[in-house]
């Protein structure tokens, strides 16, 4: 899923665990091939083949993915959106890095493909359905958080309840590390990869991190990162990073890049307004918004590097 996935136990059964990371890594590979858009015989590429001919079989994680999604874009007034895969090859952030910005044309002739409401699931069927030829759905915004819960749920099942997930940005923090909660980090982002500027305890609930620094790329002195806003086709401009925490991670993931798109103040009114989500925002003033839940947990370590 293009990130670095990150297993820990706290369990003196060590055995046990090596057996249960298996098990989940094994996850994280079968949904990986479910997927990605890099093999054509994916259920997501079959689909995107087949997108305005008619329904494709697809298996039951595709189909609540896809549902998940949907509900994320509704949330967001539609700026999640993981239609949002006919701008991939324009902008190339998937692929070998150019550095090129298309030309507005370029861009433009892609946004009438790019549409949530046009992808259908037939549960009955156990198919899903792309409504317009040339739409493509890419769900790299939510595939990982959904992954992450699925491993979970196996940590969970073999016996292991003190454990943390990281996939990227994604993370979940289950029961203890030792006598206390994990401890999280909030990266800096426009800071080294290993630095935090701030940090939060957390058990039994998932922690995700949308930001404008993983790919991205200067030209003519602005930033053009992988987070696209579906109503311009372009990077989105407000944020510099979103953070979530809630209980799920599919939709921390999700609607961590639709707060993101949003901006900083739209994002955090939603964040606000969501039941059971908390969040941080970096905007792209360098200004950090806490949510009002979140502000009596929140560690401040040092404020962010201002730097482009």
């Amino acid at each position: 899923m293009g990130s670095e996935l990150r297993l820990t136990a706290w369990t003196a059964d060590e055995p046990l665990a090596v057996s249960a990371f298996d098990e989940a890594f094994f996850e994280f590979d079968r949904l990986d091939d479910l997927l990605t858009v890099w093999r054509d015989d994916s259920d997501v590429q079959r689909l995107n083949a087949a997108a305005g001919e008619g329904p494709v079989q697809v298996g039951p994680e595709v189909r609540e993915i896809l549902r998940l999604a949907r509900e994320a874009s509704e949330l967001t007034g539609g700026r999640f959106d993981v239609t949002f895969g006919a701008l991939a090859d324009v902008w190339r952030f998937d692929h070998d890095q150019s550095d090129r910005v298309p030309p507005r044309d370029e861009i433009d002739a892609r946004l009438p493909l790019v549409d949530y409401r046009k992808v259908h699931v037939d549960d009955r069927a156990g198919t899903a359905y792309i409504a317009r030829k040339g739409m493509r759905v890419h769900l790299g915004g939510i595939g990982k958080g959904y992954a992450v819960d699925r491993a979970a749920a196996v940590l969970r099942r073999r016996g292991i309840s003190d454990f943390l997930i990281q996939a990227g940005g994604d993370l979940y923090a289950s029961g203890r590390h030792g006598n206390r909660p994990w401890r999280l980090g909030i990266r800096d982002p426009r800071g080294p990869a290993d630095k935090s500027f701030a940090a939060i305890d957390l058990s039994n609930g998932t922690f995700s991190t949308s930001g404008d620094y993983e790919r991205f790329f200067f030209a003519g002195g602005r930033r053009y990162h992988h987070i696209l806003d579906p109503a311009t086709g372009e990077p989105a401009r407000g944020c510099r990073s979103v953070t979530l925490v809630t209980d799920r991670a599919v939709f921390a993931d999700a609607l961590a890049k639709g707060a993101f798109i949003l901006g900083p103040v739209e994002g955090m009114a939603l964040i606000e307004r969501l039941p059971n989500v908390e969040g941080v925002i970096v905007s792209s003033t360098n200004e950090v918004l806490v949510s009002s839940g979140l502000k009596d947990r929140l560690t401040m370590l040092t404020p962010p590097t201002n730097a482009p």
